[in-house]
């Protein structure tokens, strides 16, 4: 089974930088896409950015121009650069395979605490 595990999160200053991780097993033959979602107190997850199996990438309006994420064999990676109070959340990390073409599955780590302070 996949067991997505993140690391990197923590306090930083507005503007500020953190490189998040996400440690997982899955062969890259099964891996369908991933990506990272994060949600904070009260509110809903969010897709931050996600990449497809052939390098594409996307991100979500509020962090494009500021987030990059980029991926290799066994890690999933989120570059955060000019951080803002309003990024605060947790942050998790998704890994989608598919082993047959009936069955997909969304695997979740247990997330990383970003907070930004003003």
């Amino acid at each position: 089974q996949v067991q997505p595990v993140e690391s990197g999160g923590g306090l930083v200053q507005a503007g500020g930088s953190l490189r998040l991780s996400c440690e997982h097993n899955a062969r890259m033959r099964a891996i369908s896409g991933m990506g990272w979602y994060r949600q904070a107190p009260g509110k809903h997850r969010d897709l931050v950015a996600r990449i497809t199996t052939d390098g594409t990438t996307y991100y979500g309006d509020s962090v494009r121009g500021r987030f990059t994420i980029s991926r290799d064999r066994n890690t999933l990676y989120l570059q955060m650069t000019s951080l803002k109070p309003e990024d605060t959340a947790v942050y998790y990390c998704n890994v989608k395979i598919t082993p047959t073409v009936e069955r997909t599955y969304d695997y979740w780590g247990q997330g990383t605490q970003v907070t930004v302070s003003s």
